[in-house]
């Protein structure tokens, strides 16, 4: 069995003195039957390669599908007169979106079925879901090829019908006026980027609309929402340097839009509305953040609430009538800070040694409870509404695991690598309780590290099926993410970049030298931005895994951050770099793995990629695979997997997914010798 050959069709690029060779860049053409001719041979080896792992993936599958309770009703959150929530059905892909009037126990309303929605396509996401102030209307958007290029309907719910309003090319954000009689929402520009808010009439074409925000600036994205009282309309934007938010009267939907504070380049702030006042959590002047109260329509007048502090990070706030929800991190772990009038901050604390929490549907403002969610490596899922006044936690559901699960038969720990230059870089660690730890054990080490971006220790189903064969996972926090605040972030970006490297192959070194596993039992997996991790790490410590496992992995960084049109483009410039600047250039030339694939011996991987991703292009994996099969050698198979219907976020359905990490799992422990 001999892998897909691709043909080699020789492109010379100068950049900075130098000439480049791509013999691969034909593939970004889409429309040539060769490459979807290339993609296909590679679907087929790697079927083919794989096919001795058939019932293990099928076992895989079905321990998902057991454990976990497929007919199931989300925590129901009330808003006004209702209690609004989902089901999922035994036997069918997506959600159903229900409402409950008065009690949350009562008679279910069926606002949205996903699966009706879905039942003439292959693939279907649902962007925007959101209903109208007084209950009567829902806008809805939904995706079916995985572009990202969604399409809103307005459904009337007395009648259950959908208005004749279409409105195309639309993003991830809406927002009502208080009325419910405009909508406003966004669209996205050639490159994909959410650059314009626009005013939709209930009852009009979307040719009648007026646009009311243009972003001309290509670093900035920008959004639509509204603060949590529902008093005003906040058109949001930013990059990966700048954030910043204007704002309109919820009932006065033709009003001009003002700033909370003004845009200043470097500075980030978000805001919520309590009582005549802007909440704002912002970077100015305080790195990890801090608390400002500003006056609605005076900028000037700021107080501040809470100050900064270099051992914790400000992330968000929500405003309630009578409380103040700071979300943060402290010690890179999630944290929840709650302020009373007249009384000082105190957080909520939690026993386990790694966790996550954070803010959960909270869909009122006059209330004085609070909805959480909280989960670690080992408790699934909670929902939990906090009595703000009192403190009383009660537990509103936990996601059922079936089959005789036990959170005691697992146990999970923080450990800490060092890094070259003596950072200590933090290791979230499960495995099974009873694992023999007197010998070296598989791991499956996972990372990411880019956009600030924390990797929060959470629970998963799929995940029980490795750990329960004798596998250890451990997530890498490494610099570049943002689980220790933002100079972890800053330190692994730009001209710093190297260190998100580094931090990971120190913590497979550690693992390594510190007898918990061996180079033949250590596996790395990454994606999108995670993938590149995962490239760079491939040519410079391969010698450390046995496998790598690359999702979506975005490996052609000088070629894809020298086309502007492409999305993401110009706004990742201030993530990466702008490799036309020749000292962004260099640093960028020097990691970027598809532009330093050698003949040096790879570990085997398994690399995918998604046709419609608009987010990394499937040509990038599409591309690396084809150089690596050219250039180098691998100690196990290379293998190519291209979903032909999806992009960045992989199959829609939850039985497709489930069965695409059933897939991807069963290729870990066939590489770690557990696959019998």
């Amino acid at each position: 069995m001999h892998p897909p050959q691709p043909k080699k069709v020789r492109t010379i690029r100068s950049l900075h003195g130098e000439d480049f060779v791509d013999d691969y860049s034909w593939l970004r053409d889409r429309n040539d039957p060769d490459t979807i001719a290339y993609l296909a041979a590679e679907n087929e080896y790697t079927e083919r390669a794989t096919a001795h792992l058939e019932d293990l993936r099928t076992q895989i599958f079905a321990e998902i599908k057991t454990r976990t309770q497929e007919t199931d009703l989300s925590a129901p959150a009330k808003r006004g007169e209702y209690w609004y929530a989902s089901r999922t059905e035994e036997g069918k892909q997506y959600p159903t979106h229900v409402r409950m009037r008065a009690e949350p126990d009562g008679p279910e309303e069926v606002l949205l079925d996903v699966n009706a929605l879905a039942a003439d396509h292959e693939y279907l996401r649902v962007g925007v879901f959101s209903v109208s102030p007084d209950g009567q209307m829902l806008a809805y958007s939904t995706d079916t090829d995985g572009s990202e290029k969604y399409t809103m309907r307005i459904r009337d719910l007395a009648g259950g019908a959908d208005l004749d309003d279409v409105l195309e090319n639309t993003y991830y954000s809406a927002a009502w006026s208080a009325d419910g009689r405009h909508l406003f929402y966004t669209t996205i520009d050639a490159a994909h980027r959410p650059d314009k808010i626009w005013r939709h009439a209930l009852g009009t074409a979307q040719s009648e609309d007026e646009l009311v925000l243009h972003e001309p600036d290509d670093r900035m994205f920008i959004h639509v929402t509204t603060s949590q009282d529902e008093q005003y309309v906040i058109a949001a934007a930013g990059s990966q340097t700048t954030a910043d938010a204007r704002y309109i009267p919820a009932d006065q939907p033709t009003a001009e839009w003002q700033w909370v504070l003004p845009r200043e380049h470097g500075v980030e702030y978000q805001a919520d509305h309590r009582e005549g006042r802007w909440l704002v959590v912002t970077n100015d002047d305080a790195v990890n953040g801090r608390l400002l109260s500003v006056s609605v329509g005076d900028p000037a007048d700021v107080i501040e609430v809470i100050p900064h502090d270099p051992a914790r990070k400000l992330s968000g706030v929500v405003a309630f009538s009578q409380h103040v929800i700071v979300f943060g991190r402290g010690a890179g772990l999630t944290a929840v800070t709650i302020l009373a009038d007249g009384t000082d901050p105190h957080d909520l604390d939690f026993d386990e040694p790694v966790y996550t929490v954070g803010p959960e549907r909270n869909l009122e403002y006059d209330t004085t409870t609070l909805r959480i969610h909280y989960q670690s490596l080992v408790t699934p899922r909670r929902i939990i509404d906090v009595d703000l006044t009192t403190g009383e936690r009660r537990v509103v559901k936990e996601t059922p695991v079936l089959g005789g699960f036990h959170s005691s038969d697992y146990t999970s720990s923080r450990d800490w690598a060092t890094a070259a230059d003596g950072t200590r870089i933090p290791i979230s660690i499960v495995h099974r309780a009873d694992l023999d730890r007197t010998r070296p054990v598989p791991v499956l080490l996972y990372g990411y590290g880019s956009y600030e971006i924390p990797v929060d220790p959470t629970f998963s189903i799929p995940r029980l099926s490795i750990l329960d064969r004798g596998v250890m996972f451990a997530i890498a926090h490494i610099r570049g993410g943002g689980e220790m605040g933002k100079p972890w972030y800053e330190s692994g970006k730009m001209t710093n970049k190297a260190n998100t490297f580094e931090d990971f192959i120190a913590c497979a070194r550690h693992l390594i030298d510190t007898g918990v596993t061996t180079p033949e039992l250590l596996v790395a997996r990454g994606g999108s931005a995670g993938g590149l991790l995962i490239g760079a790490v491939a040519n410079m410590a391969p010698e450390l895994f046995k496998a790598l496992m690359a999702q979506v992995p975005f490996v052609d960084v000088v070629n894809t951050m020298l086309d502007e049109t492409l999305p993401l483009t110009v706004i990742e410039w201030e993530e990466w770099g702008n490799p036309k600047i020749e000292e962004q250039y260099r640093w960028i030339r020097e990691y970027s793995p598809y532009d330093n694939v050698d003949g040096r011996e790879y570990p085997a991987m398994l690399v995918t990629a998604g046709l419609n991703d608009p987010r990394v292009s499937y040509w990038e994996p599409a591309k690396w695979v084809a150089k690596l099969r050219e250039v180098g050698t691998t100690r196990g198979p290379l293998l190519l997997k291209t979903e032909m219907g999806a992009g960045h976020a992989g199959p829609s359905g939850r039985y497709d997914a489930w069965k695409d990490e059933a897939f991807d799992l069963a290729f870990m422990l066939d590489q770690v010798g557990l696959a019998g």
